[in-house]
């Protein structure tokens, strides 16, 4: 199972340069085992390219390196406190990419404007505060995972699996590594239509509640019926 994993999470790394997510060595992708309570994450500041199975680093959920010969992700910390704080999650990623970090870096929420956003995040994409100067002093990274979950207290992360970090950039979260790819893909591209869109009209009003449900309840709801019964 721990092969498998190692192998999934570097498929996934491999996703972000495919879809344009990150350049040089800007993200990450992580997964768990819940089962053995393993964290497999890419290892920090290595290359896309010169990237292998074998490579991909092996924490515990106290950050101890249990499995491989480099350092884990900076944002390791990070990770692990999502996984801990969202229980049904198996895979998180972190990109810089530029539409959703350029919100981050303005601390705007992407409001939902069309129908696009509702079919993957069942509202707008939230913003976290800002770190004060002893979170990032003492412990940055665990820091940065405490903010988001504190944005989520009245936000379900089930149906909003992204979040833009104030200052810094988009995570994003799934059931394994290759979705939570998925779902940074997704909100790039939200991030870069709701740009697209404000700048031709300003004055663009949010997709109403009852239209933005119906798009997000027909993929993810209990009735779903948008594509097929396999998917």
């Amino acid at each position: 199972m721990l092969e498998q994993l190692k192998e999934d999470v570097w498929r996934a790394n491999l996703d972000l340069v495919k879809y344009g997510l990150v350049v040089l060595t800007w993200g990450n992708v992580s997964g768990i085992d819940r089962d053995a309570g393993l964290v497999v994450i890419k290892p920090s500041g290595v290359d896309y390219e010169k990237l292998t199975p074998d490579e991909m680093v092996v924490v515990d959920l106290a950050g101890n390196v249990v499995n491989g010969s480099k350092r884990p992700s900076s944002d390791t910390p990070t990770h692990i406190q999502l996984y801990k704080s969202f229980r049904k999650i198996g895979g998180i990623t972190h990109t810089h990419s530029i539409n959703a970090a350029a919100f981050a870096q303005a601390r705007v929420e992407i409001s939902c404007l069309g129908t696009t956003h509702a079919d993957y995040f069942a509202g707008p994409v939230p913003v976290t505060r800002f770190l004060t100067k002893k979170e990032i002093d003492r412990a940055y990274e665990l820091n940065t995972g405490k903010v988001i979950v504190e944005r989520f207290r009245q936000i379900d992360y089930e149906s909003i699996p992204g979040v833009l970090v104030a200052g810094h950039g988009p995570f994003c979260w799934g059931r394994d590594a290759s979705s939570s790819v998925r779902n940074a893909l997704i909100l790039e591209r939200v991030a870069e239509m709701a740009l697209k869109t404000m700048a031709l009209n300003p004055k663009t009003k949010k997709l109403s509640g009852h239209f933005l449900n119906k798009h997000f309840e027909r993929k993810h709801g209990k009735g779903a019926y948008y594509g097929q019964d396999s998917d």
